[in-house]
């Protein structure tokens, strides 16, 4: 009987690591999205370290820049892509949409984590719109079972909806491809909650906020249109979202989000 029951605590013994190690924590990821009007505030000074304390404020992992200047000379010729990642101690992929004075303007994305691949695709123009992009970069996350498609993105602030639906529907395809694999979308869509264009957006992503988040004007805003979506929607649970309390470092607030990543058998 002794030797029985030492027989069946040693194969317990031998089972409870393997239990406990299948037993992960969730991933849980810290996403902000902030158009920093090239580090220039509402009191008209340029001052990028301070563009870095609002994005620092938050802890994020992954952040999704626009209106981003880089070695352009109204902006004293700096590389601010370059200068964030070292201010922030994160890596850093640019996407340049247009040259601007010596320079080149457009998107950027900040990690805190490995960036595996990354690409900018130019989007649509419309009667002379002005040139917006779409960052596609695959995030390598530690303990998540596959790599996380992020799209950074800044759309056409006109009135006219034409050009924003004309990116939706490229943003969409090119999400398209890969169906199965958790993505986040995040920008300054220039598209409140009813429009059109998220209506088309929300028929492939899904908004961290349900209710609308005012992000503009800066003092004191009055509607959405800075946006942070996730795909597909069983694989993300929204643990928190938040427009940061920040009115001067730029002309749009921040929006933040805390999203876990669930597993695939979730």
């Amino acid at each position: 009987m002794k030797r029985l029951f030492k027989v069946l605590l040693l194969s317990f013994g031998a089972l409870l690591p393997v239990t406990v190690s299948q037993a992960q924590d969730p991933v849980r990821l810290r996403v902000l999205s902030y158009n920093i009007h090239h580090a220039e505030g509402v009191d008209r000074k340029l001052d990028l370290e301070r563009i870095t304390k609002v994005i620092l404020s938050v802890s994020p992992d992954v952040v999704a820049l626009q209106e981003v200047d880089q070695n352009v000379k109204r902006t004293g010729s700096i590389d601010q892509p370059a200068e964030l990642a070292r201010l922030t101690e994160m890596k850093v992929i640019f996407g340049a949409n247009i040259e601007l004075q010596g320079g080149h303007y457009g998107n950027a994305v900040l990690s805190r984590f490995p960036i595996a691949r990354h690409k900018n695709h130019l989007l649509p123009t419309i009667d002379n719109g002005e040139q917006r992009g779409v960052i596609e970069a695959e995030i390598e996350i530690p303990q998540a079972d596959q790599t996380v498609l992020l799209l950074a993105t800044h759309l056409d602030h006109r009135a006219d909806e034409r050009e924003r639906l004309e990116s939706a529907k490229v943003i969409n395809e090119l999400i398209a491809s890969h169906p199965e694999q958790p993505a986040l979308l995040a920008g300054d869509l220039n598209a409140t909650p009813e429009s059109e264009t998220l209506q088309l957006f929300e028929k492939m992503w899904t908004r961290a906020n349900a209710k609308p988040m005012a992000t503009v004007p800066v003092n004191k805003p009055t509607k959405q249109i800075d946006f942070i979506l996730h795909r597909p929607a069983n694989r993300w649970k929204v643990v928190e979202v938040k427009v940061l309390d920040e009115a001067v470092a730029s002309d749009h607030r921040a929006i933040f989000a805390v999203l876990e990543l669930q597993t695939e058998r979730d």
